[in-house]
């Protein structure tokens, strides 16, 4: 897995709609990319539903959230709107078969789709916090959360500090 710290590799993968995205595509902005296993499942459907019910909490954090599994892009399309997922994206690492979560070292490669998993980028492109989470589990955004409050808190005490 891919560590705190470490500088997060670039990416493009369509997202529900087809559109383009990259990590690079955020600047400025911190980004979540949550990893779930497959859509259509009760489990990560929860944790895009989480997802989706924190947007304006990401936004206000400077945060934008991306939902992360192998499967295609119409089948992203659809589960999106059966879930009502209408800010969050959701893209689809389909081909090369879950070659995002190869590169953030989550994708389980006997089961062929990745592990659950939340790793979120600060606006420099560096990992700060990288949590793993059983597959029967959903994660929880306060983790996420947490981080994102920190670091927007250390960034706006260091705004205050004057120069010497």
């Amino acid at each position: 897995m891919v560590e705190i710290g470490e500088q997060a590799q670039d990416f493009s993968i369509p997202d529900q709609n087809g559109n383009g995205i990259r990590l690079s595509g955020f600047p400025g902005k911190r980004v979540v990319l949550s990893f779930h296993p497959l859509a259509w499942t009760s489990i990560c459907g929860r944790q895009m539903k989480a997802l989706e019910a924190n947007w304006n909490a990401f936004d206000s954090l400077g945060a934008v959230a991306l939902g992360i599994s192998v499967d295609s892009v119409p089948c992203k399309r659809a589960w999106a709107e059966s879930l009502s997922i209408k800010k969050t994206r959701l893209l689809a690492d389909f081909w090369p078969h879950g070659g995002v979560a190869q590169m953030y070292d989550v994708f389980d490669s006997i089961r062929g789709y990745s592990r659950r998993a939340n790793i979120v980028v600060d606006e420099f492109r560096r990992i700060i916090f990288v949590g793993e989470y059983p597959a029967a589990t959903v994660p929880d955004m306060q983790d996420v959360l947490d981080v994102l409050q920190a670091q927007e808190k250390s960034r706006r005490a260091e705004e205050q500090v004057p120069e010497l």
